[in-house]
């Protein structure tokens, strides 16, 4: 095992559509995406399209989108550890002018415990705070024995507070911030104040301000994408952080600044495709992005 991602899996239906019927009106979509979502997951998914192929710690149901879940990941390489629920959960995506309206059918009521593992040769672990009871323990054991932990603070979950302690690089949003009731620089306080040593906000088209291991503030703007090249948002933050993953697995010499170019560039290309698995970006995709902002 390289890396341990930990989070909730969604199948999303991602359609392209000027408006939702109501009553007894129907409507035909223009275009639609179905995919694996969820934040880990789809961070998950990016990791292993890039080179690295992490293990994923995941809810799963025996049921038939469970297993087309499974058919999913099995295509990338990625070991799946299912913790048991009833029913798959199911994402509802409407994306429209750079943003996107979402409708969650979600279980969490977890059926069993999560699994023990044997983290083994792991070099690092995402979260995005679901199975909070899973990804406390897996973030206290891995920074006791020195193993990189990243968190996706999408939102305020019930194990936020205690999580931020055991984080080494926490990326979160700005609805985490308006959760919270601070703003961006605020933030970024606040997870320093928690002992992460690398934190930052990512703020869709405005980029994300981040501080590194100095404490040293710093801006990366989004790189330009022309608003006609822009179809699907959903999943540009997931793809962020599983681009910034692999990249610290893959070159773990290099500092945070060229992870979070790196991301960044990934995140551009999400944004220009239709769903979470049309979006993945291959290494050449990111490479070619990356030297347009040079």
């Amino acid at each position: 095992m390289e890396a341990l991602f930990i989070g909730q899996t969604y199948i999303d239906i991602v359609f392209l559509a000027d408006s939702i019927p109501t009553g007894d009106d129907k409507a035909v979509a223009r275009d639609y995406a179905v995919s694996f979502g969820g934040n880990a997951v789809t961070a998950a998914f990016c990791c292993a399209k890039l080179g690295v192929k992490p293990d994923l710690l995941s809810s799963l149901a025996d049921d038939w989108l469970g297993r087309m879940f499974l058919d999913m990941a099995a295509r990338y390489g990625i070991p799946v550890h299912g913790r048991k629920v009833k029913e798959s959960s199911l994402s509802f995506i409407m994306p429209h002018d750079g943003k996107r309206a979402i409708l969650r059918c979600r279980d969490d009521d977890y059926l069993h415990p999560f699994p023990v593992l044997n983290l083994g040769d792991c070099r690092a672990i995402h979260l995005d705070g679901h199975q909070p009871d899973a990804a406390l323990h897996y973030a206290k054991i891995c920074r006791e024995a020195g193993i990189m932990t990243s968190l996706d603070g999408g939102g305020v979950r019930s194990n936020t507070p205690e999580l931020l302690q055991f984080i080494d690089v926490a990326v979160v949003s700005e609805r985490m911030c308006e959760q919270m009731s601070l703003d961006a620089a605020g933030m970024l306080d606040h997870l320093k104040a928690k002992g992460c040593r690398i934190g930052g906000v990512t703020m869709g088209d405005k980029g994300i301000v981040w501080y590194d291991e100095t404490g040293e503030r710093r801006h990366h703007e989004a790189l330009p994408v022309p608003s006609a090249k822009v179809i699907d948002t959903n999943g540009a933050g997931d793809v962020f952080h599983g681009a910034y993953m692999y990249s610290y697995l893959s070159r773990p010499e290099a500092g945070w600044d060229a992870h979070f170019r790196f991301a960044r560039a990934a995140s551009a290309h999400k944004i220009q495709h239709l769903g979470n698995e049309a979006g993945l970006p291959a290494l050449g995709d990111i490479e070619a992005l990356m030297k347009l902002a040079a």
